[in-house]
Parts: structure tokens; C-alpha cells; sequence
């Protein structure tokens, strides 16, 4: 299984949407045990398609102290959201080294398919809700720190320009 690359903000294919999945077969799982494998050797807590240029709707993630429990997510979608909001630092493989606050819902419930194609719901809070929200937003087109004021994004691709400049010199 080989990792797959990351793209990196502000790569404009990180605001590409993605299309449901229309079937979970082997390309499916072949895709979610390359995102797995890549997540897990970025030390990330979740992955979108999105980020890999694959533009379907596949998440996975693992939330777990331990990191061992995988959980896939296919064709996700929120059918409800907890009133209470938390204000969480984010961080993104998609923007490495940054962090920044953002609000989002204490917790969701989401429904999907596993990577059996089989359809589950689920509820998630604390890490679990936020993660679940920072990728499905990224299967929109949306990165993290969009929720940030334009002065902050606008350093943030500065700095990461500078960055992939200096790595292309130095390569």
C-alpha cells in the first residue's frame, strides 16, 4: 500500500468538491487503506480524500489515544448537530505547522458507509466532533483556515509559499 501525497494550502485543488461515492468496491478500499497508511505516517488524526487529490467523498480517521481504532467514513453526511459550540486549536496535514482556534459543534451525528458499504450511524463529541466537521469540510472545498480572519490567511499562504520555495531550493 503506498502512501499517498499530501497537497498542501493553498493548492487549488483543496477547493475541489467531492462527488459521492457511487459504489464501495475494491478501487474504494484500495483508496481508504492508502489514506489510512498516509494519515497514520503523518501522525494525523484524519484524512479526506480531498487532500490526496482523490475528489470522492472518503474519509477516514482515528481519534484514539492509542491509534488503532480506524474509523472510515463514506459519503458522510451530519444529520444533526448539538447546540453547544467549542472553540478547539486545529491543526491540518493540509497546512503543516499551523494552528489556530475554531468553533465548532460539541456534537454531531453522522451517517454513512463503512468500508463493507454497509450504511451506520454514529454520534461523536469532543475531538471525535471536530475531526468529523474538519474533514467533511474539506469534501466541499473548504480548509480550516478559512474560518480564519483574511490578515491570518494571508500570512499563512505567505509563509507557506516561502516554505515550499525554500524546500524546491534546497531540493
Amino acid at each position: 500500500m503506498p502512501q499517498l501525497t499530501i497537497l498542501h494550502y493553498p493548492d487549488p485543488r483543496l477547493h475541489r468538491v467531492a462527488a459521492p461515492v457511487a459504489a464501495v468496491d475494491e478501487r474504494i478500499r484500495r483508496l481508504v487503506a492508502d489514506m489510512l497508511e498516509t494519515m497514520y505516517a503523518a501522525e494525523g488524526v484524519g484524512l479526506a480524500a480531498t487532500q490526496v487529490d482523490v475528489h470522492e467523498r472518503v474519509i477516514v480517521m482515528d481519534t484514539s489515544e492509542s491509534r488503532d481504532r480506524p474509523l472510515v467514513l463514506i459519503n458522510p453526511e451530519i444529520v444533526r448537530r448539538g447546540e453547544e459550540l467549542v472553540v478547539t486549536e486545529e491543526g491540518c496535514l493540509s497546512v503543516p505547522a499551523i494552528y489556530d482556534k475554531v468553533t465548532r459543534h460539541a456534537q454531531v451525528t453522522v451517517r454513512a458507509l463503512n468500508r463493507d458499504g454497509d450504511t451506520f450511524e454514529m454520534d461523536a463529541e469532543g475531538l471525535t466532533a471536530v475531526c468529523v466537521q474538519h474533514e467533511m469540510d474539506h469534501l466541499v472545498g473548504k480548509v480550516f483556515v478559512e474560518y480564519l480572519s483574511a490578515l491570518k490567511r494571508d500570512r499563512i499562504r505567505t509563509r507557506l509559499l516561502k516554505r515550499a520555495r525554500e524546500a524546491q531550493k534546497a531540493a
